[in-house]
C-alpha cells in the first residue's frame, strides 16, 4: 500500500532516522522498516501518531489507502463466510448420511455420537449467523451481494428487509418439518 511510501517520504523530509521515528511512536526500527517496505501496515494508533509527527491530517496521510483497507477487510470477511458455509454444508451432509447407520448401532452410542455431531453443526450454524448479523445480511440476494463484495442499492435493500420476516417464518416451518422427519426416523428405526 502507499502508506509505506508516504511514511518514508515524510520521515526523510523531516530528516528523521528510522530509529528516531520508532522511539517517537513506541515501536521497533524493524517495524518502521516493514511499514516503509509494505511488509506490514501500521495500526490506527500508530497512524494517528505518524500523522501528528508529520503534521499532516490523517486523511491526507492515508489518501487512497482507506478504500484498499475496506476492500481487504471485506475480502477477508467474505472468505471467512465462505469457509464457514462450506464447513456447515459438509457437516449437514455428514449428519444426513450418518443418521441411519448411527441409529442402527446397538445401544445408545450411535445416537449419542450423532447428537454430539449435531451440536457441533449447530455451533457452526451459530458462527455463520453471527457473521450474517455483523454484516447485516439475511436474504439470499444480500448474501450473494456480500460474497461478490457489492452492496445493494436503496430500493433493493428495502425489498430485502421486507422479505426477512417471511423468510424467518418459512425457516421456522422448515426446521419443524426437519425435526418431525428426524423423530419419525428414530421411531421407525427402533
Amino acid at each position: 500500500m502507499d502508506v509505506g511510501i508516504r511514511i518514508k517520504k515524510y520521515r526523510e523530509k523531516q530528516n528523521i532516522s528510522q530509529d528516531e521515528l520508532a522511539e517517537k511512536i513506541f515501536v521497533s526500527r524493524q517495524t518502521i522498516s516493514n511499514w516503509e517496505n509494505s511488509k506490514s501496515y501500521p495500526d490506527i494508533k500508530s497512524l494517528l501518531l505518524l500523522s501528528d509527527i508529520f503534521k499532516v491530517s490523517l486523511d491526507d496521510f492515508m489518501k487512497g489507502d482507506i478504500e484498499k483497507i475496506k476492500n481487504l477487510v471485506n475480502t477477508q470477511k467474505v472468505r471467512e463466510f465462505n469457509i464457514i458455509g462450506y464447513i456447515y454444508l459438509a457437516e449437514l451432509l455428514i449428519l444426513a448420511i450418518t443418521a441411519y447407520p448411527l441409529f442402527k448401532l446397538e445401544g445408545n452410542i450411535g445416537v449419542i455420537i450423532w447428537i454430539l455431531f449435531f451440536l457441533v453443526t449447530f455451533f457452526t450454524a451459530g458462527i455463520a449467523e453471527k457473521i450474517k448479523k455483523n454484516n447485516n445480511i439475511q436474504t439470499y440476494k444480500e448474501i450473494l451481494a456480500f460474497i461478490n463484495n457489492k452492496q445493494l442499492n436503496y430500493e433493493e435493500r428495502q425489498q430485502e428487509l421486507g422479505k426477512r420476516m417471511y423468510q424467518k417464518i418459512l425457516f421456522a416451518i422448515l426446521a419443524g418439518m426437519i425435526a418431525l422427519i428426524i423423530n419419525l426416523i428414530i421411531i421407525f428405526i427402533k
